[in-house]
């Protein structure tokens, strides 16, 4: 890596889950030479605080998104399919917590 600056490096995705979470969220994006530079700079930039559990660094060259641009059309099929609502089913009188 003679040579490279840091304007050079990949841009990688940073995900988080904090201590009271059960998921990762978006945290934000960071350039780094490899995937462990990137943990260990995703780490110190977006868990200064402690409240991190566990990170995942993902190449955005990896990443493929839907286009917002695009959101009537792509999610459109969805709305025709009612069965996938909750409205659609009716609960029974005994059932608890569902």
């Amino acid at each position: 890596m003679t040579g490279q600056t840091s304007g050079d490096w990949p841009l990688w995705e940073v995900f988080v889950r904090s201590r009271r979470g059960l998921s990762h969220s978006h945290a934000g994006s960071l350039h780094a030479p490899d995937a462990e530079m990137a943990l260990r700079n995703a780490r110190d930039l977006y868990t200064r605080r402690a409240e991190g559990v566990s990170i995942w660094v993902v190449p955005s060259s990896a990443v493929t998104a839907s286009s917002p641009d695009e959101k009537d059309p792509f999610f459109e099929s969805a709305a025709d399919k009612p069965y996938r609502h909750p409205t659609f089913y009716e609960i029974p009188e005994g059932v608890k917590h569902l």
